[in-house]
Parts: structure tokens; C-alpha cells; sequence
């Protein structure tokens, strides 16, 4: 089985190290001379929208996923007029757009924070005075990690906001006093076979993922239930093949969904040594056809983003249950190259080995 994979960051590359213990070769479609999952795939270089690279990547593959939802829609459809491409075309096209996600989730019945879309002075205004403040103004396209977005408290900030942002088409949401951020990671393979992993609480410091805790502690079988069972709703609407991820405003017993990705996600690193099968595993046997692993959790496990420097790797590894994945990558300001995964039999040793982590390591957003 061979295995095409559109991007070579370090989701690929960990998507190529998951299907290489299965027999699967993976190659990498990307733009650049040297991605980092080049390292552990063949490499066909090109822009995603380069005819001739897809040509050649579709001849390389027997079924082709994607690493990153920001990949043209035209080119997954092009593709999958030649080869499988999973997860559907219309799930990558899904996500791209703030609107259309959040209106995905209210026709499926999911809540959401309430949500308007905004194209001009007059609509912003408007949504304001609806929606109130404090609210969240963001680009409806190709934001991540804190990008293209900002928090409105004042009147004030929405000026600001408007001055940077306003011009392109955007939504504006009202702020959730959430108690936490969780996610929840489903898998569906192409013969309708579910798993669910435990949800996982995560924190954010400047817009990007700084830690993840899983399974999240107090969320009891009935939260759980409910984000598996909004989980379900979106993968039987798609007919997905593969791993989705949902994020989740938790206020008290109430998930709200905040986003999808059609894809592994970096709140489920933390499954490549704390759950029975990773999430780059099952999205591999997903995608590929054959049969899902268990993503049941074994023991507790914390996970530390490496963005924009890199530790001293022998202090890491002298931490007790510590694993270190560095991507290959040079560290650039607010850049991810690397994680480590902590991995304890329960809550109170995760958070001893947690706090010895930060101590020593100190984990910062650089």
C-alpha cells in the first residue's frame, strides 16, 4: 500500500512514521525543497495547486489524506477523480470557512457561540449591537494558531479590529465565558467503524496550543458521551473517513464547538505513547482500509508544544516517563518543532511530573 500525504510538516512526517511499522510507504507532496517529513517519506516538490505534482503524487499513491485543512479544495477534488482521497473533499472544503463550519454545526444541532457574518461597516455594526460585547472578530478563512483573529472588549478594540481586519469577509462571535478548552478525536474508517479518544483539556497562551492534559480530569461519562455523540453527528453527515477533531468551549455542562479539523491534531500528539493506538495510527488504517485500533487512553498524559526554541534534549529525557519528538525543523519565533509527551498511571503523578517539566525545561511560547 503506498500513501500520499498533501503537506510535509510535522503531521505528515508522523503520519509517514505511523503507517511504516504497517507495510505503507508514504509520499509527501510540499512546496518546499526540505519539509520535515521528507526525512521519513519520498518527496514530490510543488505547490498544491501544481497539476504536474499532483499528477505525479496520484501516481505514487493508492489512496492520498492531507496533513493540514488549508489545502484548495480543487486540488483534493482533482485528485480524487484519480485516486481515494480521504477524508472527503467536502470536509476539507467544510472547514476552511468559519461560516460555513459554524452553520455546519447549528443545522446538525450542535451549539455553537452565537456567530454572524460580516462583510461590511454596517453588518459589523450591526452584529455588535446583536451579539454584544465582548465578542471575537475573525477572518473566515485561513486563520490558526491565534491568527487573523482579535478579542473585543471596547468599543475601542472593534475599532482597532475593524482597521486591521475589516476589508476581507469575517464572522464575529460572542465571547463564551468558558471554564475550559477541551477536544474531542474521533476516527471512522471507510466501513463505518467508530472510535473515540478521552478528551483531552488544553491550554493557549498567544493563540497557540502550549499544553494538553488527557484524559481531562472531571468530565465525567455523561460530557464525554455528549462530545462523542456531536462527534458521530459530523462524521455520519461527511460519510468521514479518518481522524477529526472538534474543539469545545466547555461551560459547565455545556460543549459549545469552537472549530473542526478534518485531520490529526495536535491536541492527540499525547496518543503516540498514552493510548492503546495514536492518532496517526488509526488515521492511517483508516484512510487505508483496514481495521481501527483501540483509543482507549493508557494511563495519564500531558503534552508540551516546543515552540520557537529548543530544549536542552538531555534535560528532557532525564525527566522520568518523558518522550521527546523533535520535527526536524529550524526554530523560528512562535514555530512548533518539537513536543514531549509525559506519560504517569495517574492524575497526581501527571501533575508531579508536570510540575518537574516546567521547572526544569521551561516550556514557553517563543
Amino acid at each position: 500500500m503506498r500513501l500520499g500525504i498533501l503537506g510535509g510538516g510535522q503531521l505528515g512526517r508522523m503520519i509517514a512514521l505511523a503507517a511504516h511499522p504497517l507495510g505503507i510507504t508514504s509520499t509527501v507532496l510540499d512546496p518546499g525543497a526540505d519539509p520535515c517529513a521528507a526525512a521519513v517519506a519520498g518527496h514530490v516538490r510543488g505547490e498544491f495547486d501544481d497539476l504536474r505534482a499532483l499528477y505525479d503524487l496520484a501516481k505514487a499513491s493508492d489512496v492520498v489524506t492531507y496533513e493540514f485543512e488549508n489545502v484548495p479544495v480543487e486540488s483534493a477534488r482533482w485528485l480524487a477523480e484519480r485516486v481515494p482521497v480521504f477524508p472527503p473533499p467536502k470536509a476539507l472544503e467544510m472547514s476552511q470557512d468559519r461560516l460555513v463550519e459554524k452553520t455546519f454545526f447549528a443545522d446538525l444541532g450542535i451549539p455553537t457561540p452565537p456567530f454572524a457574518p460580516i462583510d461590511t461597516r454596517e453588518q459589523f455594526d450591526a452584529a455588535i449591537g446583536s451579539i454584544g460585547l465582548p465578542a471575537v472578530l475573525k477572518t473566515r478563512r485561513f486563520g490558526y494558531d491565534g491568527k487573523g483573529q482579535a478579542v473585543l472588549r471596547t468599543p475601542a478594540d472593534a475599532e482597532a479590529a475593524w482597521a486591521t481586519l475589516g476589508g476581507r469577509p469575517l464572522i464575529l462571535e460572542g465571547f463564551v465565558p468558558f471554564d475550559r478548552e477541551v477536544s474531542i478525536l474521533a476516527v471512522r474508517s471507510r466501513t463505518g467503524e467508530t472510535a473515540f479518544y478521552p478528551l483531552s483539556e488544553n491550554e493557549h497562551r498567544e493563540g497557540m496550543l502550549y499544553r494538553s492534559l488527557a484524559p481531562a480530569s472531571g468530565t465525567g461519562e455523561e460530557l464525554t458521551e455528549r462530545a462523542c455523540e456531536f462527534a458521530q453527528r459530523v462524521l455520519a453527515e461527511l460519510d468521514y473517513v479518518g481522524v477529526l477533531a472538534i474543539e469545545w468551549f466547555q461551560d459547565g455542562p455545556r460543549l459549545l464547538a469552537n472549530e473542526m479539523a478534518p485531520r490529526v491534531h495536535n491536541s492527540g500528539h499525547w496518543t503516540t505513547e498514552g493510548a492503546v493506538t495514536s492518532q496517526f495510527e488509526n488515521h492511517v488504517r483508516a484512510v487505508c482500509g483496514l481495521p481501527l485500533g483501540s483509543a482507549a487512553a493508557v494511563g495519564h498524559s500531558a503534552l508540551f508544544n516546543l515552540i520557537g526554541y529548543q530544549p536542552d534534549f538531555a534535560e528532557v529525557l532525564a525527566i522520568p516517563n518523558a518522550h521527546l519528538h523533535w520535527y526536524g525543523k529550524e526554530p523560528k519565533p512562535r514555530r512548533k518543532v518539537g513536543h514531549v509527551t509525559l506519560t504517569a498511571g495517574d492524575p497526581e503523578e501527571r501533575t508531579r511530573l508536570t510540575d518537574e517539566f516546567v521547572r526544569k525545561v521551561n516550556p514557553r511560547v517563543q
